[in-house]
């Protein structure tokens, strides 16, 4: 089963932007726990406790075990409103979920062993096409990160989405094997070369200056 991450929060009694607006002024961020068929539960949530949570890999790809008011629910984040000028998080949104639940989620894709890729070794420069793959997955079995392992490639290699690995039950949303992650590149010269002409000439740099 993936990690669980246990969260803390209060339940509140009202709902709506004027609760939302109080929860606020309280110094905490308002959240809504809603799905599975239940009623919606309004939240409040310590914000550097979410804030800790959401610099943290996988955000929106963890699963949570909420608890509030006695009770805890099994839940993804499937939104999170920012203040327009300070980014903080103003509400949260949470999906309610059982462990065979499906669900799509967007994974990060990690890229390892780039020391052991020869075509890097020679100047190569890896060109990361899809930083991020929507997949289907059950909530108990989403992969915390997608690995692509970039031992033995040279440049001019190109590593397809059909060379993933994918936990039992888990599918990629886009079903074509050859959709491109990533690929190794020959190095740019053209930088080298312009820097190169756009330099003085030895014979130019020692000339003494004139005056006009």
């Amino acid at each position: 089963m993936s990690e669980v991450t246990v969260l803390d929060v209060e339940a509140r009694e009202r709902s709506g932007k004027g609760a939302a607006r109080d929860t606020r002024r309280k110094g905490l961020v308002p959240g809504v726990i809603y799905g599975n068929k239940q009623s919606p539960l309004s939240i409040a949530l310590e914000p550097r406790r979410l804030l800790a949570e959401m610099n943290k890999p996988g955000f929106f790809s963890r699963l949570f075990k909420v608890q509030a008011g006695g009770k805890a629910e099994l839940c993804l984040v499937r939104d999170v409103q920012r203040h327009p000028v300070s980014d903080q998080p103003l509400h949260v949104d949470f999906l309610r979920v059982s462990v065979d639940s499906k669900v799509h989620v967007k994974v990060a894709v990690h890229f390892i062993n780039q020391e052991s890729a020869p075509g890097l070794k020679q100047g190569g420069v890896l060109n990361v096409v899809e930083h991020e793959l929507e997949l289907i997955a059950p909530a108990g079995n989403i992969p915390a990160a997608l690995v692509v392992d970039l031992a033995g490639l040279e440049i001019g290699a190109s590593i397809h989405a059909g060379i993933l690995a994918l936990p039992e039950g888990v599918s990629l949303v886009s079903h074509d094997p050859e959709m491109t992650i990533a690929a190794i590149l020959a190095p740019t010269v053209g930088g080298a070369e312009e820097a190169e002409a756009a330099a003085p000439s030895d014979e130019a740099a020692a000339a003494p200056a004139t005056d006009a």
